[in-house]
């Protein structure tokens, strides 16, 4: 088994699972005992320069270039980037990862006693590892290559360029991040510390995948107030404000729901809900590509409040709307030697290139708009977010090349 190999599946069974509704940061304690063994693991290495951020959650390392005095104050600092929390939305606890070696391209049976399978026939993408190395779930949990991938492929190319000196590189800068899943993860993120003018995050999919655009992205809650009256009186006086939040939801253009979007599309998406006859909640994330899109879309949002409250009483429906993070593309642009280069990368290692839209958002988003040009690369994850999440250990190991070639091709041009 690969150092790779061994270092995912010794991350995964850490749970990150990070907390939308923490106010703290990290919104988990749990993330510092994945961000320790980072630590430990770089220390171990031979990495002097690191900067664990022990209020916070962050970790920063620097390997220095080992170009010659002269050329290697040409070379920009390249940063890479991964988040250590997983998703709120499926447990990352006991996680039991199980390799399937040489995969048949059928059904995957992951849990026999629960009758869970992993199928091509639901999941296309599958089909096209036949052959390859998985390590998927066992169906009750999510795996966690969301971005312990990113994290791993991340720290075995650090390895790799301390083991092999005779392969030039400029300085190489580092960063864990938390809180990346819940829309936080540069709320207290260093740029100074971290000291890349470019950075890449590894933190896609499918093998080939290289992204510089993404949502504009926003979070909002709508809080239903009701009244409760006992229902044999209530002719005329009660408001159940469970019905009142499905009024709301019938007010939002049904065609514009995730599942029913794809490419550039936005989206409404309702993550959870719930209440009783007093009180309801709806939490939703909005997303489009397109900023004047994506601005018309919160504006919609507040005017079906606002329109409901007129129709069925004066407060009763009150939106929170908070911006998450916007399009990168613009800040990605002038910037574009970040994409030729990846591309490059990619190609030297056998790999095509497949240029899409990000339907979500990374660390990078943000960094970008904070002085950081920072594109997004594959990782070899599947499924994310889900208990039928798998990773390709060919494309994770294949990423490893392709961190390492980026480094390279800086140094020699």
């Amino acid at each position: 088994m690969s150092s790779l190999t061994e270092r995912f599946l010794k991350y995964v069974k850490i749970d990150t699972q990070s907390d939308e509704d923490s106010t703290a940061c990290p919104s988990t304690a749990k993330q510092f005992q994945l961000a320790d063994v980072l630590y430990q693991e770089l220390w171990d290495m031979g990495v002097r320069d690191i900067v664990y951020d022990r209020e916070f959650c962050y970790l920063y390392a620097s390997i220095p270039s080992n170009l010659p005095a002269g050329q290697a104050e040409k070379v920009p600092a390249i940063g890479f980037i991964a988040h250590m929390d997983t998703s709120p939305e499926v447990s990352g606890a006991d996680v039991k990862p199980r390799l399937i070696e040489q995969y048949d391209g059928g059904d995957i049976v992951l849990n026999e006693e629960k009758d869970i399978h992993l199928s091509p026939a639901d999941y296309p993408d599958l089909a096209a590892c036949a052959g390859r190395t998985l390590i998927v779930t066992d169906g009750t949990t999510l795996l966690g290559a969301d971005d312990k991938a990113g994290v791993a492929e991340i720290m075995t190319a650090v390895e790799e360029m301390l083991s092999h000196p005779e392969v030039p590189h400029g300085t190489i800068k580092i960063a864990f991040t938390p809180d990346e899943e819940v829309g936080k993860g540069m709320d207290h993120f260093n740029v100074e510390a971290f000291g890349a003018r470019f950075a890449f995050t590894v933190d896609g999919g499918s093998e080939g995948e290289l992204e510089f655009e993404n949502f504009n992205a926003a979070s909002a809650r709508v809080y239903v107030t009701g009244k409760s009256i006992h229902p044999g009186d209530a002719k005329n006086r009660m408001v159940n404000a469970s019905l009142m939040a499905g009024a709301f939801m019938q007010q939002l253009p049904p065609e514009q729901t995730p599942e029913h979007t794809e490419g550039y599309e936005g989206f409404y998406h309702l993550c959870s809900m719930q209440g009783d006859i007093e009180h309801a909640q709806l939490n939703y994330i909005i997303r489009d590509h397109d900023r004047k899109l994506f601005e018309q879309k919160k504006a919609y949002f507040q005017q079906v409040c606002d329109f409901l409250n007129q129709k069925y009483g004066s407060g009763i429906f009150r939106a929170e709307i908070r911006d998450s993070y916007y399009n990168m593309k613009e800040q990605i642009l002038p910037a574009w030697h970040l994409i030729e280069t990846a591309q490059k990368a990619m190609k030297d290692n056998g790999i095509e290139p497949v240029v899409v839209p990000i339907r979500g958002g990374t660390d990078g988003s943000r960094l970008s708009f904070m002085g950081v040009p920072c594109p997004n690369l594959y990782t070899g994850g599947h499924n994310y977010h889900g208990r039928f999440e798998y990773a390709c250990v060919e494309s994770m190991e294949s990423m490893v090349k392709v961190i390492r070639r980026i480094a390279a091709l800086y140094a020699e041009s």
